[in-house]
């Protein structure tokens, strides 16, 4: 699949990109024999990868290394029909690497190199078209680009040009390797949420974002904060849904993991699927929780997302045994 040409796109992610390689042996940890399958990833690039799967038109504003490896993610990117023209290259920072091991595969092992930082945190806003801001259906923002400039200030740029129109999905991304404490992520992810319309975070990135892990008393601090749809994900008691209007928790989908990594992607990328097609949130979450799912039972993220017939066949044979 190769990106469709034109101006038009329905979503724009902002954040990491990586060359990711996996480890195919299951329970073996990084002092153990292995042999590795290589892809692409970040969080911000697998959503919009995911996105695309689904059938939309979707970018990612990011930056790679002058080397093989940008030129690698570049071809990625393009066979998974994600548009590149916000992909910029910086001129001596190495494209970051990823490896994942299988060890347990429900919690998987991560070595990320990014020294002494991405080129993808390098971002400026004067490579991404204004107008595209403005325009795009969804703006998709991560916490972690919120941890350090120059990404820091773009990000709070586009938040500017973007006025809070609907939508901008802020997933609330904590990563405790960006930042020196909690309470520094804290300082640059709580602001933020004055400033979009959807949240997406877990119990651990909701007490980074609010000051609470509690559930109920998460959501009802982000919809405060004037968030139009706040979704907290509560690992295997399912994901709760909260708007003005109330609450309701969405259970999960009980499947065997292959590899832990990439179901908040997939859960992501649906999430645009849904607001795109203008569905009741919670019909929409109950899509975005069968898409992780069959994530985690295969091995890699970025080409692990489903198509939307998947979901949908995956949907029918939970409601036939139910």
């Amino acid at each position: 699949m190769t990106a469709l040409p034109g101006p038009w796109l329905e979503l724009i992610t902002v954040g990491r990109i990586s060359v990711d390689l996996y480890a195919n042996d299951a329970g073996a940890s990084f002092n153990d024999p292995q042999t590795f399958t290589k892809s692409i990833g970040g969080s911000a690039t697998n959503v919009a990868i995911a996105a695309a799967r689904l059938g939309h038109r979707a970018a990612v504003f990011t930056k790679v290394g002058d080397d093989p490896f940008g030129v690698y993610v570049r071809h990625k990117l393009d066979e998974f029909g994600v548009d590149t023209r916000f992909v910029s290259t910086h001129p001596s920072l190495p494209t970051p690497l990823a490896f994942a091991a299988m060890d347990p595969p429900d919690d998987p092992k991560l070595l990320m190199y990014r020294y002494p930082i991405g080129p993808d945190q390098t971002v400026e806003v004067d490579e991404i078209d204004r107008q595209a801001v403005i325009d795009v259906p969804i703006l998709w923002l991560t916490g972690a680009w919120f941890s350090k400039d120059p990404a820091r200030a773009t990000c709070w740029e586009l938040l500017s040009i973007r006025q809070r129109k609907a939508h901008v999905v802020f997933d609330l991304d904590y990563r405790a390797n960006f930042w020196s404490s909690p309470e520094a992520a804290s300082a640059d992810i709580g602001p933020v949420l004055d400033h979009v319309t959807v949240a997406v975070g877990n119990r651990v990135e909701c007490e980074v974002a609010v000051g609470s892990s509690d559930p109920p008393e998460a959501a009802r601090r982000l919809i405060e904060r004037g968030v139009e749809l706040a979704i907290v994900k509560m690992g295997g008691n399912g994901v709760m849904v909260a708007t003005a209007q109330g609450t309701t928790v969405v259970p999960p989908l009980v499947v065997e993991v292959a590899c832990g990594l990439g179901a908040g992607d997939a859960f992501g990328g649906m999430l645009v699927h849904g607001l795109l097609s203008g569905w009741e949130p919670v019909r929409i979450v109950e899509y975005c929780n069968v898409a992780g799912a069959i994530v985690v039972g295969r091995l890699l993220c970025s080409d692990a997302m489903p198509t939307l017939d998947e979901v949908e066949a995956a949907l029918e044979d939970r409601r036939v045994a139910g």
